[in-house]
């Protein structure tokens, strides 16, 4: 029992950590947009393809829920727990579940960057924007949001049945 107090400690220290890094690298590069994007014409990288165009986005990914802030704090939190609770507690410290807690740290760093801008200002900072393919304009946050979206159905596909065994156990023991 206090090893696994240790460990759990230990692997705390090593998400908040990777999380807060994470969460400045992301604040930052709002800051950034903010001072030098605001109320200014977007910065073309690559004509027709990629620009920087500032956006305050007020509702979540795709523009969905516009304007309403307390189900989107409410969720986040009750995500934020979820999360927590399966890096702390469900996902192991072994090498072999090393991506999936990576994946944990991803989505817990995401949604706390978008969190922060959401509290803090009732809308989230946005600045990325592919234009080539209209796709919505999107931020750090996002980015390790959909990273770790794409490495979690890559680990469902590629982990083996007992390494989710493990994870969720279903069989109950006699």
């Amino acid at each position: 029992m206090i090893q696994q107090s240790k460990n759990i400690q230990k692997k705390a220290f090593t998400g908040i950590i990777c999380s807060v890094i994470l969460i400045l690298l992301d604040q930052f590069t709002k800051y950034l947009a903010v001072q030098h994007l605001k109320d200014q014409m977007p910065v073309v990288l690559w004509k027709n393809v990629f620009e920087l165009s500032y956006l305050e986005n007020r509702g979540a990914a795709f523009g969905i829920l516009q304007g309403k802030q307390w189900p989107l704090i409410i969720f986040t939190v009750i995500v934020l727990i979820i999360i927590t609770y399966f890096y702390l507690m469900r996902i192991p410290s072994e090498k072999h579940f090393g991506l999936l807690n990576g994946i944990a740290i991803l989505f817990f760093a995401g949604a706390i960057g978008n969190f922060i801008d959401r509290v803090m200002q009732g809308y989230v900072v946005d600045f990325f924007y592919f234009r080539l393919i209209n796709f919505p304009v999107f931020n750090v946050a996002d980015i390790y949001v959909t990273v770790a979206a794409i490495l979690l159905i890559l680990c469902l596909l590629f982990y083996k049945e007992d390494d989710f065994e493990r994870i969720l156990p279903t069989k109950k023991e006699s």
